[in-house]
């Protein structure tokens, strides 16, 4: 019989070792694209930013965030599948994101605020937007630091990139939810809580949001959208058995891609075809080199991007353009970055050795000392989620 052709995305899993280096060069690249997009807002101001986000160049800027959650989507099913139990799996989401915001917002809030704030250190200190800014560390985004950059073109704005975190905490206790009904293990019912998902964003925003909904398309997707991106995701990893791996209907979803991000009410179904192409390149196994060897910047990139670039405008006693915003940002980023990933990332992850072994007591204690049949199979059983048995692929 002969070999066919065709590769579905769990053969090309299977063929990269379960390892590929296209999500690792994609997630910087994703976050390289929104320091770049940032330098519009923060060398010209909000206004220039609307303009730019609704010309033709919004889907290049667009597609940033919903490639991000896709990936993520995609990377947390598979680590959904190795953990044992949901504690484990919510414990790892923890140490990935909370110990490095919170050591960036420590840092601006402490270091950068008192250098640039234009208040005495007193007032500053004593402030209610300080303390309130500490806030940031439980996921509870707060912009502002007193007197912090309020002669910038994009005013006050500390860290306007973190709107997304309050999403990114949403699609994990999304995926934990679903994961207790049993949405993860029957996958389709993950495909009818996405369709139920994005049909109610589209009847809410089309209520509350009608400019956002029906008029000309601009700025970003909107955040429900991107928890459908992560979900998508999930479902391209369910689904990876039947799901065909193919350069040409990624080069397809691209274009589709495209055209949904530049007309009305297109951001509805973007998030269907970015997932695919995302996924694709994701699977992409080109050879790691330099700094990609043995380290994750693009964390960092993302979390310091924005206050350099408001730094750095701060200083300046002239309006940079926006290719020198980046010039000079974007390499001070990966420096901060560095940081982060040797300093506070990494030795956060090394906590994972822990997890695992208090999970391992956790399980013993309970099928030793107890009866936990009532209790759903995620929390006490000793065996995997089952995403990669023929049995829950129905």
């Amino acid at each position: 019989m002969p070999h066919s052709s065709v590769i579905t995305v769990l053969q090309r899993i299977e063929d990269t070792g379960g390892h590929a280096t296209g999500f690792d060069y994609l997630r910087v690249i994703l976050a390289i694209g929104i320091v770049c997009w940032h330098s519009i807002a923060t060398s010209y101001g909000s206004y220039a930013d609307i303009k730019i986000s609704s010309s033709m160049y919004r889907p290049l800027m667009a597609i940033i965030l919903p490639m991000f959650f896709s990936l993520s989507g995609f990377l947390v099913a598979g680590s959904l599948e190795r953990s044992k139990t949901l504690f484990m799996f919510m414990s790892l989401r923890v140490i990935r994101i909370f110990p490095a915001l919170c050591v960036e917002v420590l840092l601006s809030a402490l270091v950068l605020g008192p250098i640039l704030t234009q208040m005495t250190l007193q007032d500053y200190f004593s402030n209610t937007m300080f303390w309130h800014y500490f806030l940031n560390c439980t996921g509870d985004i707060h912009y502002v630091l007193p007197g912090v950059f309020s002669d910038n073109p994009y005013p006050y704005a500390v860290n306007a990139q973190l709107w997304t975190v309050p999403w990114e905490l949403k699609c994990y206790i999304s995926i934990a939810l679903l994961t207790i009904i049993g949405a993860v293990r029957y996958r389709l019912m993950l495909l009818v809580s996405i369709i139920c998902l994005i049909g109610a964003a589209a009847v809410y925003y089309s209520v509350v949001y009608p400019d956002y909904f029906f008029g000309n398309p601009k700025g970003s997707i909107a955040g429900c959208f991107l928890v459908v991106s992560f979900l998508l995701g999930v479902a391209m990893y369910l689904y990876s058995d039947k799901i065909i791996w193919d350069g040409r209907i990624a080069l397809l979803a691209c274009f589709v891609s495209l055209v949904l991000f530049s007309v009305r009410c297109g951001d509805v179904l973007v998030t269907i075809p970015v997932a695919y192409m995302t996924v694709y390149a994701g699977l992409l196994n080109p050879y790691k080199f330099g700094i990609m060897k043995g380290a994750d910047y693009s964390y960092g990139v993302f979390l310091y991007g924005f206050p350099l670039q408001q730094a750095f405008v701060s200083l300046l006693e002239w309006t940079p353009t926006w290719w020198l915003n980046i010039l000079v940002c974007v390499p001070l980023a990966f420096v901060v970055a560095a940081f982060s990933w040797h300093f506070v990332e990494k030795p956060a992850l090394s906590l994972k050795k822990k997890l695992v072994a208090l999970e391992a007591l956790w399980i013993r204690a309970c099928n030793r000392y107890f009866s936990w049949s009532w209790l759903p199979h995620w929390l006490h059983s000793s065996s995997s989620h089952g995403l990669a048995s023929p049995e829950y692929r129905q």
